[in-house]
């Protein structure tokens, strides 16, 4: 059962539902069912930083960046 992120197009009120099949959502503040799911933050978000850097090649630090003095 996942959990969908909405926003009341009646209040505007921001929300998460947890969502049974095709259970209709009502908004829990003013109750309207006139609701658009919204893009989770989570799906949105690209590679990070750090991902990027690793995978560009960049010292990570530890053995394989230098820095335990094995000599790479």
């Amino acid at each position: 059962m996942p959990i969908y992120e909405y926003v009341c197009m009646e209040c505007e009120s921001h929300f998460e539902e947890l969502v049974r099949g095709s259970e209709q959502v009502h908004c829990p503040d003013c109750a309207a069912t006139n609701v658009s799911k919204q893009f989770s933050s989570f799906a949105v978000h690209g590679v990070t930083k750090s991902t990027a850097k690793v995978a560009s090649g960049g010292s990570g630090g530890g053995c394989c960046g230098g820095s335990c003095g094995c000599g790479h």
